[in-house]
């Protein structure tokens, strides 16, 4: 559940006073954009990955971007000094408001932000993962974009915990493994470790892209490989990443039992994750004056 104070557009409000209009375009037929960041002791974790993601996606989807990465920064630390928030997880929205026809004549300005706050949602550490057909769809043109049309996602996700599983495995329609509704997805092989390419049609997760580059320097290089659900099945282990979730075992997909024993590797591998995210978070609070 998120916090109570929000920043809508230039200040920071109590949720039940923001208001948002059925004038606004975007927001009704979902063309917006948004991230999520953990926030770690009061630190917004890869901000810049984060803002880089959202620029790029605006490109991609003729959202307006009048915004700066710098003015943002600092309306999101207000968020969480003003919800006191030190360990948790943040999102930021960018909502189209003038394009088509269903659109009031509000004084509204191009894009709305919205900036908001909450605690770590709850998981299990060895989780269950269904698995979905065509959840995703590689060939199409906004595949890989975080839009605010999130539908797909969350109601694979739904389906799945309605059978007693915590994520789903999304097949993209060449019955490619792509990733969960909200993480990516690696497989553990004879001390290699693989994750779908873009290609597939996965999101270019920031844990992903942060994995990627850390793993040589591990001694556990990270590869992007096509993979087959008979690829995970047989795989010595198997994590999904995510910005809420960093690194968690599965434990079984789709029926299948996955070993979820330590993986020389996977210790490797998280124990240099554990570390890149403490020097961010300790250059940064040395950066804000907060050490």
């Amino acid at each position: 559940m998120i916090h109570r104070v929000v920043f809508h557009n230039d200040r920071l409000l109590p949720v039940e006073e923001v208001r948002l209009s059925p004038g606004q375009s975007g927001l009704m037929s979902g063309w917006g954009l948004f991230t999520t960041m953990r926030v770690v002791e009061g630190i917004p974790f890869a901000f810049e990955r984060h803002w880089k993601r959202l620029s790029r996606d605006a490109q991609r989807t003729h959202c307006p971007f009048p915004f700066s990465e710098e003015t943002v920064h600092g309306q999101l630390s207000e968020v969480l000094r003003a919800n006191q928030v030190k360990e948790g997880c943040a999102r930021i929205y960018m909502i189209y408001n003038q394009v088509g026809f269903w659109r009031s004549d509000e004084n509204l300005p191009a894009a709305d932000l919205v900036i908001c706050s909450a605690d770590l949602p709850p998981h299990r550490e060895q989780v269950r993962l269904a698995l979905r057909e065509h959840g995703r769809h590689a060939a199409s043109p906004l595949a890989g974009v975080k839009v605010t049309s999130w539908l797909n996602n969350v109601w694979n996700l739904y389906e799945a915990q309605q059978g007693g599983y915590d994520e789903v495995v999304l097949l993209n329609e060449r019955g490619e493994v792509a990733e969960c509704t909200a993480a990516n997805i690696f497989c553990v092989r004879e001390g290699r470790i693989f994750t779908p390419p873009l290609s597939s049609g996965c999101l270019e997760g920031v844990t992903r892209g942060v994995v990627l580059e850390i793993g040589a320097g591990a001694g556990v290089p990270v590869e992007e490989r096509t993979l087959m659900p008979e690829d995970l099945y047989s795989a010595d282990g198997i994590v999904i990443s995510s910005t809420n979730r960093n690194l968690i075992a599965v434990g079984e997909i789709n029926g299948h039992k996955i070993s979820t024993a330590p993986l020389p590797a996977m210790q490797k591998l998280q124990a240099a994750f554990t570390a890149y995210v403490r020097e961010y978070v300790d250059a940064r609070a040395v950066a804000a004056g907060k050490r």
